[in-house]
């Protein structure tokens, strides 16, 4: 089977669930999933859920869990940058089908690695492993050398109403 790059972006909510989602697809069809989560770090409703999809499935966390806003720490970088390493390994190794690098384009935009870090991953990807890239802000450069692109666009949030994230539906 070819593989393709599919970048989810946009300021709507949805991202990180359609990535989910196609991964169960994925095994579903007898692939294998590896999920680099950027940004994240804990013990999230999807991770104890993807627990059981254990060896078709694997998510590994390369974020430190906090809160991220102008200035990343140099403990931020070097999580983010061991990540990318690992993604590099794993494109190597052709175990998994399906890799997913969940909120990678945030990790750009806050300065974590750089554009050219995705951009080396994707002239890097095998031709049978389906490369998905999710996160708001998605840079022009992987925009246009995505095959897939598809934009969450936010019309109306709860979250507006003062309504906060809720175990099982936003974390």
């Amino acid at each position: 089977m070819k593989g393709y790059v599919q970048v989810y972006t946009g300021n709507g909510k949805g991202k990180t669930t359609a990535a989910l989602g196609l991964s169960i697809r994925a095994v579903g069809a007898g692939l294998k999933v590896f999920i680099a989560q950027f940004i994240k770090m804990g013990e999230y409703s999807e991770i104890k859920a993807l627990k059981k999809f254990a060896g078709q499935i694997t998510v590994e966390q390369f974020g430190l869990g906090r809160f991220i806003k102008d200035n990343p720490s140099v403990e931020d970088i070097e999580a983010a940058r061991k990540g990318l390493e690992k993604v590099k390994t794993i494109l190597l190794l052709g175990e998994h089908q399906v890799v997913i690098l969940e909120e990678a384009n945030v990790a750009v935009k806050l300065g974590l690695f750089l554009v050219q870090d995705l951009l080396d991953i994707i002239a890097a990807k095998p031709e049978n492993v389906e490369l998905v890239i999710t996160g708001r802000s998605a840079d022009s450069r992987i925009i246009e050398k995505a095959d897939l692109v598809t934009e969450m666009k936010e019309i109306k949030h709860y979250f507006q109403k003062g309504v906060a994230a809720r175990v099982g539906i936003e974390k």
